[in-house]
């Protein structure tokens, strides 16, 4: 849960400007506007499908019917974009971490009626937090909804590299046969020793998970879990971020994207992991140096490196994680199943009710209110 601080004169003033603020909100219809990824041929496949354009969160007919206006799009890049259009007048934003809006200061500045940044899944880094602490808005994100969905991507993803299963599959696929080109490099998962950067929600979901495989797990944070589930796990507490990963044969990495976080596994502390490391990253892309990681995924300092985050997103296609050797990357799409979806999609219609009510949000759910930061973004 977000610890805040005790907000300052300043804030406290603020923080009474917001909820007479709020208390007028259920007044008069919002403009709402959402921002998400196209469904295209897809859309039709699965009537659960709703974090596509096409099928809104599926929310639209529940907000036009209390007589409010919902605009969604897919287009977010450039001055002339659709979103572009329709900031400046909108009261609400939703945005998602898997086709993310880069809300800028210079967004925000132009966006005169905002009150509300919604985060359809989990991490608002997208944002320029410190200017919307500014503007006296407030952004909230469905805290949990997609925790399963990506510790469950994450085990799956150190297994990939682990029994170097990728290609294995490229080789049947291209018509070929050859065990030995697989095997000098697959190994058990049972004994190696797993450490994961960051234990908040989908960290300690991780390890869990891994428990039932008998590895060795560490883990680093800025506090200890509760005693009693790391007994129950058998995790083993590191303080010292550079002495945990020089022990381990799989780092994962599980920490929100901030400017102490930004660009932290740099050449230098990357060389200070175990040479054959396998590295899962499905936080966020810029907390790597990209031409560090690939370079010493060519070097074979990194075994394998596996996630769907990436800097910026969509990648470009000369974004050198493409074309590593041993990687397991995808598109970012670890926390948006069909699960995930309907939990952030039930999440959202929750929050803007609450929104609408003049209501607070789940206390867990803020990232900036009356002008403060959630601890883990300070």
């Amino acid at each position: 849960m977000a610890m805040w601080r005790a907000p300052s004169a300043a804030g406290q003033q603020l923080g009474r400007a917001l909820a007479s603020t709020a208390a007028q909100t259920s007044a008069g219809s919002k403009k709402v506007v959402g921002v998400f990824y196209k469904g295209g041929e897809y859309a039709d496949k699965n009537p659960n499908f709703v974090g596509c354009v096409d099928s809104a969160l599926g929310i639209r007919g529940w907000l036009e019917s209390k007589g409010h206006r919902y605009i969604v799009t897919d287009d977010k890049e450039g001055i002339n974009c659709e979103l572009e259009k329709h900031i400046e007048d909108a009261h609400v934003l939703i945005t998602t971490p898997f086709h993310p809006a880069y809300i800028t200061a210079e967004r925000i500045k132009k966006a005169k009626n905002l009150e509300l940044l919604l985060t359809a899944g989990v991490g608002s880094d997208h944002i320029d937090l410190p200017a919307a602490a500014a503007a006296g808005l407030t952004v909230a994100e469905i805290t949990g909804s997609n925790t399963v969905s990506v510790a469950e991507d994450q085990l799956m993803r150190i297994l990939l590299l682990l029994r170097n299963f990728l290609p294995g599959h490229h080789q049947i696929v291209n018509g070929e046969w050859n065990v030995a080109g697989i095997a000098h490099r697959a190994y058990d998962l049972e004994g190696k020793t797993v450490g994961t950067v960051g234990a908040g929600r989908i960290g300690r979901l991780l390890l869990q998970r891994l428990k039932p495989f008998n590895c060795n797990l560490m883990y680093h944070d800025r506090v200890k879990i509760d005693p009693e589930l790391e007994k129950e796990i058998g995790a083993k507490y590191e303080e010292d971020l550079d002495a945990m990963l020089p022990k381990c044969d799989v780092v994962v990495i599980n920490m929100p994207l901030t400017e102490k976080t930004r660009g932290m596994f740099n050449k230098e502390r990357i060389a200070k992991m175990k040479k054959g490391v396998t590295i899962v990253n499905n936080a966020r892309g810029a907390i790597m140096d990209t031409q560090a990681v690939a370079d010493a995924c060519a070097s074979g300092h990194v075994a394998g490196y596996g996630g769907d985050v990436w800097f910026p997103q969509p990648a470009p296609k000369d974004h050198p994680w493409r074309y590593m050797p041993n990687h397991a990357m995808t598109p970012h799409c670890s926390g948006t199943t069909i699960d995930g979806q309907l939990r952030y999609a039930a999440g959202v219609k929750d929050m803007l009710d609450r929104y609408f009510k003049g209501e607070d949000f789940p206390a867990q759910n803020y990232i900036v209110k009356a002008g403060q930061l959630a601890s883990q973004y300070q």
